[in-house]
């Protein structure tokens, strides 16, 4: 059954809309999405899903309000399930109620999903509490667009005003204030783009501020608050104390992939923009890796020195015929992360090095006899020789097949454009595998990384930068996602 949704995008950050928002934009066709929606959210929405960009600027507008409606209903009698994806809480100077209205005229099923509001956003994100007990408990919001629509008379004297849509007109709004008797000296501070990573905060008084926001060329989207709460921000300011606040990243590794990386730097407040210069595809022939599933019970051995490995050799013996059952060999892992995607699938890992890299491999599988032994080793189709190399040095019989292979995304240079080519450069770079560095310099050339950290996972990352002509001016220590933040936190602090 077709259905309209109107969902609350919250204020900035995309970890702040609802359980049930993420929901819905996952079984979306067809999503309508302003410029205060994260590209993020609508990144949940299914590959095939219509995207379309219908944001209303001060100047610029996309589409009209009617133009919205309209495709609102039309594509919901397509027999679509339609996401109307708008910043903040969709009845909160949302115009979601306009859009409510339309679709019940037009007899279309639709429901609301209310959004993280921007005040609630930056009271959480700006320690700004709009209530307190010791200041106020009355809040009052306005929209600053028309100052000459307004009852100042009314809403000026409220404990706490939040103002949105109120910067460029903010002279004129403190102005009427003051006029009729609110203090000069009222606590007052502007936020724009409010719990986001590049938020920027300017604080005064009611007299001072339109002349701070001046000065610092604060530009819009930005919220207004006004009173005594204010002057809590220095205090309860936890986000802008983040160690990583304000820092623009870079990650580098595969999409779909580069998740546990990006979440811990957002955490510690960094400005994440992934880039993805490799991507997984499936191995170009499988006949090797297939042949030796049908000898799996022969091996005395079973190395892998990668998730990707993991994962691939699993897919395979699930269209095979065969299963774990078959297997009787050791396992090995390079480092915790493969052991960990073996061990969801309730296998042991026998073997795994204290240095997480091939040298580790090999001088962990040291004091075993291997002579004689059957390995399989399934990998990348391009990968460092030094593990089967020196393995049948050792006398071991080495199959190495290749499970999966990595490629260029076909993105990737216009992707790197945007990113180091704007005004706002970023303070580091990772490389988590040579073929990251190797894909970045292919697509974005070295030059590009002029005046940015680059941090590598570990040495052989790192000796492949530097062999390419990248400065690396911090490595993980150990070589895993968890110590490359802390390497990246302990240069940035």
């Amino acid at each position: 059954m077709s259905k309209v949704y109107l969902v609350g995008a919250g204020p900035g950050d995309p970890d702040l809309i609802t359980w049930k928002g993420r929901r819905v934009l996952e079984h979306a066709d067809v999503v309508l999405f302003d410029h205060l929606a994260s590209s993020a959210l609508v990144d949940l929405a299914p590959p095939e899903a219509e995207r379309i960009y219908v944001g209303k600027k001060k100047a610029l507008h996309a589409f009209t309000q009617e133009e919205i409606c309209a495709m609102l209903i039309e594509r919901a009698r397509r027999g679509l399930t339609v996401v109307r994806l708008k910043g903040g809480d969709p009845f909160i100077f949302g115009r979601g109620g306009e859009e409510a209205e339309a679709l019940a005229d037009a007899g279309i099923a639709f429901e609301v999903v209310p959004g993280v509001t921007t005040p609630l956003g930056i009271a959480a994100y700006s320690g700004i509490p709009l209530t307190h007990r010791e200041h106020t408990s009355v809040v009052t919001f306005v929209t600053g667009h028309d100052v000459g629509s307004i009852d100042w008379d009314s809403v000026g004297q409220a404990e706490t005003l939040v103002i949105f849509m109120g910067l460029t007109t903010f002279g004129d709004i403190a102005r009427e204030l003051m006029a009729r008797g609110r203090p000069s000296d009222t606590p007052a501070i502007a936020v724009r783009w409010g719990t986001r990573p590049n938020q920027e905060t300017v604080a005064g008084t009611l007299a001072t501020l339109p002349w701070l926001i001046e000065v610092h060329a604060l530009k819009p989207p930005a919220t207004i608050i006004l009173g005594q709460v204010v002057r809590l921000h220095e205090k309860l300011d936890w986000y802008g104390r983040l160690p990583l606040f304000g820092k623009r990243i870079v990650v580098t590794r595969a999409k779909g992939q580069a998740e546990t990386l990006s979440a811990k730097l957002h955490e510690l407040g960094a400005d994440v923009v992934e880039l993805p210069t490799i991507e997984i595809r499936p191995a170009s022939d499988y006949a090797p890796l297939d042949r030796a599933l049908d000898s799996l019970a022969c091996y005395d051995w079973l190395i892998f020195t990668s998730v990707n490995g993991v994962r691939f050799f699993l897919e395979r013996l699930d269209r095979s015929g065969c299963d774990l059952r078959n297997m009787r060999a050791r396992l090995c892992a390079i480092g915790p992360a493969t052991r960990a995607a073996l061990e969801r699938v309730h296998l042991k890992v026998d073997l795994m090095g204290r240095e997480y890299v091939a040298e580790g491999l090999v001088a962990a599988l040291a004091p075993y006899d291997l002579a004689g032994k059957r390995v399989l080793l399934p990998r990348a189709a391009e990968a460092r020789d030094l593990v089967p190399s020196e393995l049948a040095r050792r006398g071991a019989v080495v199959d190495v097949v290749e499970a999966y292979r990595t490629v260029v995304p076909e993105a990737a240079a216009a992707e790197a454009s945007e990113i180091f080519g704007g005004t706002r450069r970023p303070d580091c770079i990772t490389f988590t595998s040579s073929s990251t560095v190797k894909n970045f310099v292919a697509v974005a050339g070295v030059r590009s990384l002029e005046g940015v950290h680059a941090v590598s996972i570990g040495p052989i990352t790192s000796g492949t930068a530097r062999g390419a002509g990248i400065r690396v001016v911090a490595e993980a220590q150990p070589f895993t996602v968890d110590g490359l933040v802390n390497a990246i936190v302990q240069l940035l602090t």
